[in-house]
Protein backbone atom coordinates (compact mmCIF):
# COMPACT_ATOMS: atom_id res chain seq x y z
CA UNK A 1 0.00 0.00 0.00
CA UNK A 2 1.16 3.52 -0.81
CA UNK A 3 0.30 6.13 1.81
CA UNK A 4 -0.93 9.65 1.16
CA UNK A 5 -1.41 12.59 3.51
CA UNK A 6 -4.03 14.88 1.96
CA UNK A 7 -5.28 18.34 2.97
CA UNK A 8 -9.09 17.73 3.09
CA UNK A 9 -10.66 16.39 6.26
CA UNK A 10 -12.38 13.46 4.53
CA UNK A 11 -9.05 11.81 3.75
CA UNK A 12 -10.20 10.57 0.36
CA UNK A 13 -7.62 9.30 -2.13
CA UNK A 14 -7.48 11.87 -4.97
CA UNK A 15 -9.25 10.53 -8.07
CA UNK A 16 -6.13 10.66 -10.23
CA UNK A 17 -4.78 7.61 -8.39
CA UNK A 18 -7.44 5.28 -9.81
CA UNK A 19 -7.22 6.92 -13.24
CA UNK A 20 -3.46 6.51 -13.54
CA UNK A 21 -2.76 3.39 -11.50
CA UNK A 22 -5.93 1.30 -11.15
CA UNK A 23 -3.98 -1.78 -10.06
CA UNK A 24 -2.19 -0.12 -7.14
CA UNK A 25 -3.50 0.29 -3.61
CA UNK A 26 -3.49 3.80 -2.11
CA UNK A 27 -4.66 4.86 1.33
CA UNK A 28 -5.01 8.44 2.55
CA UNK A 29 -5.36 10.30 5.84
CA UNK A 30 -6.66 13.88 5.92
CA UNK A 31 -5.43 16.99 7.71
CA UNK A 32 -8.69 19.00 7.83
CA UNK A 33 -7.03 22.02 6.23
CA UNK A 34 -9.36 25.01 6.65
CA UNK A 35 -7.97 27.38 4.01
CA UNK A 36 -5.31 27.47 1.29
CA UNK A 37 -3.18 30.11 3.00
CA UNK A 38 -0.01 30.20 5.08
CA UNK A 39 -2.18 30.58 8.19
CA UNK A 40 -4.14 27.46 7.27
CA UNK A 41 -0.96 25.49 6.64
CA UNK A 42 0.58 26.55 9.94
CA UNK A 43 -2.49 25.18 11.73
CA UNK A 44 -2.11 21.64 10.33
CA UNK A 45 1.62 21.25 9.73
CA UNK A 46 2.18 19.80 13.19
CA UNK A 47 -0.26 16.95 12.46
CA UNK A 48 1.59 15.66 9.39
CA UNK A 49 4.06 13.39 11.17
CA UNK A 50 1.27 11.82 13.20
CA UNK A 51 -0.69 11.04 10.03
CA UNK A 52 2.47 9.57 8.52
CA UNK A 53 2.93 7.27 11.51
CA UNK A 54 -0.68 6.18 11.16
CA UNK A 55 -0.07 5.21 7.54
CA UNK A 56 3.10 3.36 8.50
CA UNK A 57 1.14 1.36 11.08
CA UNK A 58 -1.33 0.38 8.34
CA UNK A 59 1.46 -1.03 6.21
CA UNK A 60 2.48 1.80 3.86
CA UNK A 61 5.54 1.17 1.67
CA UNK A 62 6.13 4.86 0.93
CA UNK A 63 4.43 8.11 1.93
CA UNK A 64 3.72 11.37 0.14
CA UNK A 65 2.47 14.64 1.62
CA UNK A 66 0.03 15.41 -1.19
CA UNK A 67 -0.25 19.18 -0.91
CA UNK A 68 1.79 21.48 -3.12
CA UNK A 69 1.44 24.80 -1.36
CA UNK A 70 1.37 22.98 1.99
CA UNK A 71 4.92 21.82 1.28
CA UNK A 72 6.45 24.78 -0.61
CA UNK A 73 5.12 27.69 1.48
CA UNK A 74 8.18 27.66 3.76
CA UNK A 75 10.61 27.44 0.86
CA UNK A 76 12.92 24.71 -0.38
CA UNK A 77 14.45 24.13 3.06
CA UNK A 78 11.03 23.88 4.67
CA UNK A 79 9.99 21.31 2.07
CA UNK A 80 13.11 19.23 2.74
CA UNK A 81 12.54 19.44 6.51
CA UNK A 82 8.96 18.22 6.09
CA UNK A 83 10.00 15.31 3.88
CA UNK A 84 12.83 14.36 6.24
CA UNK A 85 10.58 14.53 9.30
CA UNK A 86 8.16 12.04 7.74
CA UNK A 87 11.03 9.72 6.81
CA UNK A 88 12.68 9.92 10.21
CA UNK A 89 9.41 9.27 12.06
CA UNK A 90 8.40 6.27 9.96
CA UNK A 91 11.61 4.86 8.48
CA UNK A 92 9.83 4.83 5.10
CA UNK A 93 10.70 6.50 1.80
CA UNK A 94 8.98 9.89 1.89
CA UNK A 95 8.24 12.68 -0.54
CA UNK A 96 5.98 15.71 -0.94
CA UNK A 97 3.93 17.10 -3.77
CA UNK A 98 6.37 20.00 -4.11
CA UNK A 99 9.24 17.54 -4.50
CA UNK A 100 7.06 15.71 -7.03
CA UNK A 101 6.52 18.72 -9.29
CA UNK A 102 10.24 19.55 -9.14
CA UNK A 103 11.13 15.98 -10.08
CA UNK A 104 8.56 15.98 -12.87
CA UNK A 105 9.75 19.25 -14.39
CA UNK A 106 13.34 18.05 -14.30
CA UNK A 107 12.44 14.70 -15.86
CA UNK A 108 10.72 16.56 -18.71
CA UNK A 109 13.69 18.89 -19.24
CA UNK A 110 11.76 22.02 -18.24
CA UNK A 111 13.86 24.84 -16.79
CA UNK A 112 11.83 27.90 -17.76
CA UNK A 113 8.32 27.28 -16.49
CA UNK A 114 4.99 29.07 -16.66
CA UNK A 115 2.86 28.90 -13.51
CA UNK A 116 -0.91 28.45 -13.67
CA UNK A 117 -2.23 28.14 -10.13
CA UNK A 118 -5.29 28.08 -7.92
CA UNK A 119 -3.59 30.42 -5.47
CA UNK A 120 -3.83 33.85 -3.96
CA UNK A 121 -0.96 36.27 -4.71
CA UNK A 122 0.98 35.48 -1.53
CA UNK A 123 1.24 31.80 -2.42
CA UNK A 124 2.12 32.59 -6.03
CA UNK A 125 5.07 34.64 -4.77
CA UNK A 126 6.12 31.82 -2.45
CA UNK A 127 5.91 29.31 -5.31
CA UNK A 128 8.07 31.52 -7.53
CA UNK A 129 10.65 31.78 -4.75
CA UNK A 130 10.59 28.02 -4.10
CA UNK A 131 11.13 27.19 -7.76
CA UNK A 132 13.94 29.74 -8.03
CA UNK A 133 15.63 28.04 -5.07
CA UNK A 134 15.30 24.75 -6.96
CA UNK A 135 17.00 26.21 -10.04
CA UNK A 136 14.02 27.08 -12.26
CA UNK A 137 13.18 30.30 -14.07
CA UNK A 138 9.57 31.46 -13.93
CA UNK A 139 8.34 32.73 -17.29
CA UNK A 140 4.87 33.91 -16.27
CA UNK A 141 2.37 33.37 -13.47
CA UNK A 142 -1.40 33.64 -13.16
CA UNK A 143 -3.51 32.42 -10.25
CA UNK A 144 -7.24 31.98 -9.68
CA UNK A 145 -7.17 33.57 -6.23
CA UNK A 146 -8.84 30.63 -4.45
CA UNK A 147 -8.35 30.14 -0.71
CA UNK A 148 -11.34 27.87 0.00
CA UNK A 149 -10.37 24.18 0.08
CA UNK A 150 -13.71 22.89 -1.23
CA UNK A 151 -13.91 25.38 -4.10
CA UNK A 152 -10.74 24.14 -5.77
CA UNK A 153 -12.28 20.88 -6.99
CA UNK A 154 -15.24 22.77 -8.47
CA UNK A 155 -13.14 24.67 -11.05
CA UNK A 156 -14.20 23.45 -14.52
CA UNK A 157 -11.62 21.80 -16.74
CA UNK A 158 -12.32 24.37 -19.44
CA UNK A 159 -11.32 27.15 -17.04
CA UNK A 160 -8.09 25.36 -16.14
CA UNK A 161 -7.19 24.63 -19.77
CA UNK A 162 -7.74 28.27 -20.70
CA UNK A 163 -5.57 29.36 -17.76
CA UNK A 164 -2.74 27.08 -18.86
CA UNK A 165 -3.02 28.34 -22.44
CA UNK A 166 -2.81 31.99 -21.31
CA UNK A 167 0.27 31.29 -19.20
CA UNK A 168 1.95 29.38 -22.02
CA UNK A 169 1.29 32.26 -24.44
CA UNK A 170 2.57 34.95 -22.07
CA UNK A 171 6.26 34.19 -22.67
CA UNK A 172 7.67 32.70 -25.86
CA UNK A 173 10.53 31.12 -23.92
CA UNK A 174 8.25 28.95 -21.79
CA UNK A 175 9.38 25.32 -21.92
CA UNK A 176 6.46 23.88 -19.98
CA UNK A 177 3.61 24.83 -17.65
CA UNK A 178 3.02 23.83 -14.05
CA UNK A 179 -0.65 23.72 -13.05
CA UNK A 180 -0.19 23.99 -9.32
CA UNK A 181 -2.61 22.87 -6.60
CA UNK A 182 -3.36 19.28 -5.76
CA UNK A 183 -7.10 19.94 -5.64
CA UNK A 184 -7.40 20.97 -9.29
CA UNK A 185 -8.79 18.16 -11.45
CA UNK A 186 -6.76 18.22 -14.64
CA UNK A 187 -5.69 14.74 -15.71
CA UNK A 188 -8.52 14.22 -18.19
CA UNK A 189 -7.51 17.11 -20.43
CA UNK A 190 -3.72 17.18 -20.07
CA UNK A 191 -2.83 14.92 -23.04
CA UNK A 192 -4.95 16.96 -25.44
CA UNK A 193 -3.69 20.24 -24.02
CA UNK A 194 -0.06 19.16 -24.42
CA UNK A 195 -0.77 18.24 -28.04
CA UNK A 196 -2.29 21.68 -28.73
CA UNK A 197 0.47 23.63 -26.99
CA UNK A 198 3.41 21.47 -28.04
CA UNK A 199 4.63 21.77 -24.44
CA UNK A 200 4.60 19.51 -21.39
CA UNK A 201 2.00 20.33 -18.74
CA UNK A 202 2.68 19.15 -15.18
CA UNK A 203 -0.30 19.14 -12.83
CA UNK A 204 0.23 18.73 -9.09
CA UNK A 205 -1.87 15.69 -8.27
CA UNK A 206 -0.87 13.52 -11.26
CA UNK A 207 2.78 14.44 -10.61
CA UNK A 208 2.34 13.55 -6.95
CA UNK A 209 1.15 10.05 -7.84
CA UNK A 210 3.92 9.60 -10.44
CA UNK A 211 6.53 10.57 -7.89
CA UNK A 212 5.40 8.41 -4.97
CA UNK A 213 4.77 5.39 -7.22
CA UNK A 214 8.38 5.63 -8.40
CA UNK A 215 9.53 6.08 -4.80
CA UNK A 216 7.76 2.87 -3.87
CA UNK A 217 9.72 1.04 -6.58
CA UNK A 218 6.77 0.58 -8.92
CA UNK A 219 6.47 1.30 -12.64
CA UNK A 220 5.08 4.85 -12.97
CA UNK A 221 4.35 4.64 -16.70
CA UNK A 222 0.73 5.21 -17.75
CA UNK A 223 0.66 5.35 -21.56
CA UNK A 224 -1.76 7.83 -23.05
CA UNK A 225 -1.91 9.97 -19.90
CA UNK A 226 0.56 12.63 -21.01
CA UNK A 227 4.28 13.19 -21.45
CA UNK A 228 5.14 12.62 -17.79
CA UNK A 229 3.73 9.10 -17.94
CA UNK A 230 5.54 7.88 -21.02
CA UNK A 231 7.42 4.59 -20.42
CA UNK A 232 11.00 5.08 -19.29
CA UNK A 233 10.71 8.75 -18.34
CA UNK A 234 12.67 9.56 -15.21
CA UNK A 235 13.50 5.93 -14.52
Amino acid sequence: MIGLIVPPADGAVPPEGALLYPRLDFEALGLALSEITARGFDAVRGAIVGRACGLAERGAEAISVMGTSLSFYRGAQGNRELRDAVHEATGLPATTMSSAVVNALRALGVRRVGLATAYIDDLNRRLESFLAEEGFQVAAVEGLGIADVRSVREVPGSTLAALVERVAAADRGTQGVLLSCGGLLAQDFIPGLEARLGLPVVASSPAGFWDVVRLAGRDAAAPGCGRLFEPGLGS
